[in-house]
């Protein structure tokens, strides 16, 4: 199993995602809260095994639910980066300078 961190601007990101969520349903909350835990898993039991960006640095995990993704990378350090969790709608490829 891969070692997966969150960048701060990722989970800053997330915890909005969910706030947002929780502000109209605590069930939408739960299951968006539960879908990301699920990502999480996956991504670190298989982090390669996602598509890569075309940037060919980056990897996206789509949410299956939920409009979102997880950008991620390998860092030199061989470890997993989670840099982003972004909405799939909104201002493609901003995250491309973190």
């Amino acid at each position: 199993m891969s070692e997966l961190l969150i960048a701060e601007a990722a989970h800053e990101e997330y915890t909005a995602s969910l706030h947002w969520y929780a502000q109209r349903s605590k069930q939408a909350a739960a299951r968006f809260e539960a879908e990301f835990a699920k990502a999480l898993e996956a991504i670190e039991a298989n982090p390669e095994r996602y598509p890569v960006c075309n940037d060919d640095r980056h990897r996206i995990y789509l949410l299956k639910r939920y409009p979102y993704q997880l950008i991620y990378r390998k860092t030199d350090e061989g470890r997993w980066l989670i840099v982003a969790v972004a909405h799939t709608s909104r201002k493609p490829n901003y995250w491309s300078r973190r």
